[in-house]
């Protein structure tokens, strides 16, 4: 994919924006959608209708882009996301990340649902993420480097500092329980073994995806900063007694829709 693509489908998206220029993109992940019913003046523009995007064939997953204002703030939301394990390269799997980025964003809110590997970590819960393990096997810079992004970006703060010690603070006043840990992203689709557990653990793991890490990779090539909440939707492998699925993880996004909504909600009003 090379800039010709990126400059079209940045300036297509701008069009279609209606007005709005963002300056906070936010990830939308499984079961995690009753964000988007909070926004205001609001245009959609579906992930078919863009340059080099495809539609999710996850559910739970949307597949569109929604822009407006929340909090006062412009926003853009991505509505679900594309994921290597649906066989898309990983320059595909990040490309609305570049594409919000080029809309204008200087600050990207991510979320994903994710099993928990500790034992306070239980569903459902919210975990600020304060690192991450990309264990996909696969990086999105890898290629010509594209403009506005460098070969060696410093991931030594992949998630902001200060927007995680705000994220506390709302979390706090709101009276919302926020725990905090290391992510680790692979490439999926099943769910790991209990061995796979095990070793994540010793890595330094505390919950366990299958999104999230290529997008913060390109997010901080592009210089933006970057929140990440993780849903805890389940128990991973060998922690829980019963097997797992993905209709207990939608479940379990729904049950806690409320309590993401209200942290991001305050973290938007405190920009």
């Amino acid at each position: 994919m090379g800039g010709e693509a990126d400059v079209s489908g940045i300036a297509e998206l701008r069009t279609r924006l209606r007005g709005v220029e963002p300056r906070v993109g936010i990830v939308v992940g499984s079961g995690l959608g009753g964000l988007a019913d909070a926004v205001e003046r609001s245009a959609v523009i579906p992930f078919r209708e863009l340059q080099g995007l495809a539609e999710p064939g996850v559910p739970g997953h949307r597949g569109e882009f929604l822009a407006g204002t929340l909090e006062g703030v412009p926003v853009i939301l991505q509505l679900g996301r594309l994921h290597l394990y649906e066989g898309h390269a990983p320059e595909v799997v990040t490309r609305p990340i570049r594409l919000m980025a080029g809309a204008g964003i200087d600050t990207l809110i991510v979320t994903n649902a994710a099993g928990g590997m500790r034992s306070h970590l239980t569903p459902p819960s919210l975990m600020l993420i304060t690192d991450h393990l990309n264990l996909t096997g696969r990086s999105p810079l890898a290629g010509p480097v594209l403009s506005g992004e460098q070969r060696f970006p410093d991931m030594s703060q992949a998630y902001d500092a200060g927007l995680r010690a705000l994220a506390r603070r709302v979390a706090g006043a709101a009276g919302i329980t926020l725990h905090e840990g290391v992510y680790a992203g692979l490439l999926g689709p099943s769910f790991e073994t209990p061995a796979e557990i095990r070793m994540l653990e010793r890595l330094g793991a505390d919950a366990v995806g299958m999104s999230t890490v290529l997008e913060v990779i390109v997010a901080r090539t592009r210089g933006l900063r970057v929140l990440g909440v993780s849903t805890i939707t389940n128990l991973a492998a060998g922690i829980a007694a019963a097997p797992l699925s993905h209709a207990e993880v939608l479940a379990a996004g729904r049950a806690v829709t409320g309590d993401l909504e209200v942290l991001v909600r305050g973290v938007l009003r405190a920009l």
